[in-house]
């Protein structure tokens, strides 16, 4: 039931996902959904840089989903609730539920025709509004998909043993840290696939290929920038993050024509070619087989070398390249597709 707050507004509980959410009026032009788990800091960092944006704060609104965070991030999330200015709504699940979930609730509680996802360890560029919104006006009814650079900031973490993303054009994983959807589309659709769990795993670009084979346009907006984290994880973090891409093969499965972005066809990418190929090799002659290996470990200390590493790297990136095949391979098999 409807209870009412000492601003005035709605409080809607609804009982099924154990989530909560306000209501204010009116309606804005775009609507920023953004699912958050237990980064109240990084997400303080986003919000700010909403509250920064050029598009006027009327006409936009924030919608942050509480994924199931503890009471630091509910605390932080309360006190840009009840800031002035930007209209910062909420909406909490009791218990995490996966990104999937948390931005599918976000939509659903927005209230503009326009959707803006991004995510909490994401910051928004003063533009990026603006700049996606005046693609939308040459391309209605697209999904525009902006630019996403390592955060400036964090760029010196960026090395071997840490994570960002950099998105330089259109597709083809259309990441959610930087897209804008019409609501239609997701109505349509019914949004993101909560099948895909708890950990980011190719929810987003499930939708966005759902979408295209739907026959709804894309567009891509060069100057609607957003900073991604650069996030230092370490040689037991990275691993854990190659390990869990198995759920992720799962879109070869359902959207074959995605086939064309692997490496010849079949491979993850080139290092799970190279690394396929040196395993090859050790049944070949034993010329062939030291030629293969050796141009190998060449390629992988250049990679070391490109990321800032020196040789230390080498047997890293090897490592991580065997467990990232594991994963791959028996996503390959938990759902009948030849990816490698």
């Amino acid at each position: 039931m409807g209870l009412f707050n000492w601003r005035g507004t709605v409080l809607i509980r609804t009982g099924s996902r154990g989530c909560e959410y306000n209501r204010p009026v009116p309606d804005p032009l775009v609507s920023v959904v953004v699912s958050t788990c237990n980064r109240p800091a990084r997400l303080q960092r986003l919000l700010a840089s909403l509250r920064a944006q050029s598009l006027s704060p009327d006409a936009f609104e924030v919608v942050v989903v509480d994924d199931g965070s503890g009471p630091e991030t509910r605390t932080a999330i309360e006190n840009e609730t009840n800031a002035p200015g930007m209209t910062v709504r909420t909406v909490r699940h009791e218990l995490p539920l996966g990104p999937g979930a948390g931005r599918n609730s976000g939509w659903r509680a927005a209230r503009a025709p326009l959707v803006a996802f991004t995510d909490d360890d994401c910051v928004a560029d003063a533009g990026w509004l603006s700049a996606a919104l005046a693609v939308c006006s040459e391309a209605p009814e697209a999904i525009v998909q902006g630019r996403t650079q390592p955060d400036p900031s964090e760029i010196n973490l960026d090395g071997v043993l840490s994570r960002t993303i950099r998105v330089e054009r259109l597709g083809p994983q259309y990441e959610t840290c930087n897209i804008l959807y019409p609501r239609a589309v997701l109505e349509s659709l019914g949004g993101f696939d909560e099948r895909f769990g708890l950990s980011p795993g190719g929810e987003d670009t499930d939708l966005a290929w759902r979408a295209i084979e739907a026959g709804w346009r894309t567009a891509f907006a060069p100057a609607a920038v957003v900073f991604h984290a650069v996030q230092p994880l370490g040689v037991r973090g990275m691993l854990r993050v190659a390990a869990r891409w198995s759920a992720v093969v799962r879109i070869f499965a359902e959207h074959p024509q995605l086939r064309t972005t692997l490496e010849r066809g079949m491979f993850w990418n080139v290092w799970h070619y190279l690394l396929w190929r040196s395993l090859l090799a050790l049944l070949a002659p034993g010329w062939l087989r030291r030629l293969v290996l050796t141009k190998h470990l060449l390629e992988l200390r250049q990679r070391a070398r490109e990321a800032g590493a020196g040789s230390w790297a080498v047997p890293f990136l090897l490592v991580h390249d065997v467990v990232e095949c594991w994963a791959v391979a028996r996503g390959a098999v938990r759902y009948r597709t030849l990816v490698l």
